[in-house]
């Protein structure tokens, strides 16, 4: 593999794409707006970004963001293209923070686009030397959760803030004797003053210790840690010593540098949730595709990456979904750091059949808030109703027809209606 970084975006521009591509290329590599003292021949050959492709896509008439610059010479078309730029891997080293401000930096802001988006990176092996990884990823979720031949069915807990430490325990209790293997912290539940970290995990791990200590089975509860780095290693203490096996980190939040301090400090798995993104991704013309995104995080060691859900509450596209999903899956070149896609946003015991056609995988975490807690007959009716439709759709029976024995998937057909 080439040890130079590569990254792949969609242009827009009123100029000449290919001129346009160098400017890019010029901007985050050794070069700027005009030749200075020592930008040498040599230097440049060394150091510069190249331009290794170009791919033109489509012309349109209007620009798509505001701000940009027309050329002297101007015949009012806007081209679109694909570009693809390599940089020297001794510009960045192993730095995820450089790399990060090298392929996604000040090259949104430049005047010549009026569209740029970055669609994907292929980052060389020797990261793998300098980042820890995922510890746990798929093979170490199922372990601890003791889930091997489908997917990790899940919860958040609802409300999202409101219920104080006890009454969240008094859920979870629920959940457990309903068979659930995962649960969460909403991304909104931190530390606050109505529930505490310290008070939550005392009084949820108590219920799941005793559920384990009857059962033999514990359920993973993903305690939300988000924080600065002190109180981030204070709250995986604080899982660890009461034997939870599953933390929680808003990744945006805490950033790069903060996943990865505490990746260097967890002994359990990191569930990343990628709450923010959607300033990124939402216009189709601006900012970072999931699939060069994820893989700053994969790097940084988190083993759960949120991608949304099929038929979802929010705007993204089931093939945006889906191909994240596929994207958490695929081993990163001469790297690996395969991690477990979430499923989560609106999902219910509807959605299973598809999510299992258009991922082919079971190697998930599938989440349902509502689609549990919403179930007319109550929490504990809600989870046997999406083992029953995860069971359909392993079976490759129609959900309807599986219904017709199982009453809890019939009552959530019934109430979660397309």
């Amino acid at each position: 593999m080439s040890s130079r970084i590569l990254a792949h975006y969609l242009i827009e521009t009123a100029h000449d794409p290919a001129r346009a591509a160098e400017i890019m290329a010029g901007e985050q590599s050794a070069g700027t707006f005009v030749k200075v003292p020592g930008e040498t021949p040599e230097l440049l050959e060394r150091y510069g970004a190249r331009v290794d492709a170009i791919k033109d896509v489509e012309s349109v008439g209007v620009p798509s963001l505001p701000g940009s610059k027309l050329p002297k010479e101007h015949d009012g078309l806007y081209r679109r293209a694909e570009v693809t730029l390599s940089f020297p891997f001794e510009n960045i080293g192993a730095s995820l923070t450089s790399l990060f401000t090298t392929v996604a930096g000040n090259l949104f802001e430049l005047s010549a686009f009026s569209g740029l988006k970055l669609l994907d990176i292929q980052i060389p092996p020797a990261y793998a030397e300098a980042y820890p990884l995922p510890a746990f990823g798929i093979e170490g979720t199922r372990r601890l959760a003791g889930v091997w031949v489908r997917p990790i069915i899940g919860t958040i807990i609802k409300p999202s803030v409101g219920l104080s430490p006890q009454q969240t325990a008094d859920l979870v209790k629920t959940l457990c004797e309903a068979g659930i293997n995962f649960i969460k912290d909403d991304e909104l539940q931190t530390d606050s003053p109505h529930s505490p970290l310290a008070e939550r995990v005392t009084a949820v791990m108590q219920v799941i210790n005793d559920y384990a200590d009857k059962t033999g089975k514990k359920v993973m509860y993903a305690f939300n840690v988000t924080g600065d780095l002190d109180q981030m290693r204070r709250g995986h203490d604080l899982v660890l010593e009461h034997g939870g096996t599953c933390i929680m980190v808003n990744m945006l939040s805490v950033g790069l540098v903060g996943v990865l301090e505490l990746r260097r400090h967890s002994q359990l798995p990191i569930h990343g949730h990628r709450a923010g993104w959607g300033m990124f991704s939402r216009d189709p013309s601006l900012g970072i595709a999931y699939t060069a995104f994820q893989q700053f995080f994969r790097l940084a060691g988190v083993d759960h990456l949120h991608v949304n859900g099929l038929q979802n509450k929010f705007c993204e596209t089931d093939e945006s979904v889906t191909a994240s999903a596929r994207a958490c899956l695929t081993p990163m070149p001469g790297i690996g750091a395969v991690v477990m896609p979430v499923f989560s946003s609106g999902q219910t015991a509807r959605q299973a059949p598809d999510t299992y056609s258009s991922l082919n995988s079971v190697d998930l975490i599938y989440l349902a808030g509502g689609g549990i807690m919403a179930h007319p007959d109550g929490p504990a009716a809600g989870v046997r109703s999406l083992q029953q439709a995860w069971e359909a759709a392993l079976q490759d029976t129609p959900l309807n027809a599986y219904a017709a024995t199982h009453a809890e998937l019939a009552r959530a057909l019934e109430r979660f209606r397309v």
